[in-house]
């Protein structure tokens, strides 16, 4: 499979479909980090380059203003309550 243009030589080849869960995942609110590293292997830095990559600028800086200051994006900072990354009901079956 050829690497994608929009993708650095380090990051390993993801298709199509895993760039969207990636991006999805990288908007949510909920979702930490960590769930990506833990799912798809990308470090926060790893993230924030292919989110530079795989969206608008302007989109990107919007997306990194609102990450920047959220604390449910990092585990560690999250309320210990919380032991999920997204709403049961978000995913429709």
């Amino acid at each position: 499979m050829a690497s994608s243009p929009l993708i650095s030589q380090s990051q390993p080849d993801f298709n199509q479909e895993q760039l969207s869960r990636i991006v999805e995942m990288a908007w949510e609110d909920r979702t930490p980090f960590e769930a990506i590293e833990f799912n798809f292997g990308l470090n926060e830095s790893a993230v924030i380059n292919l989110m530079r990559r795989q969206i608008k600028a302007r989109s990107f800086r919007l997306w990194r203003k609102r990450v920047t200051s959220r604390k449910t994006k990092h585990e560690f900072l999250r309320a210990p309550g919380v032991s999920r990354g997204y709403c049961p009901t978000q995913y429709k079956r």
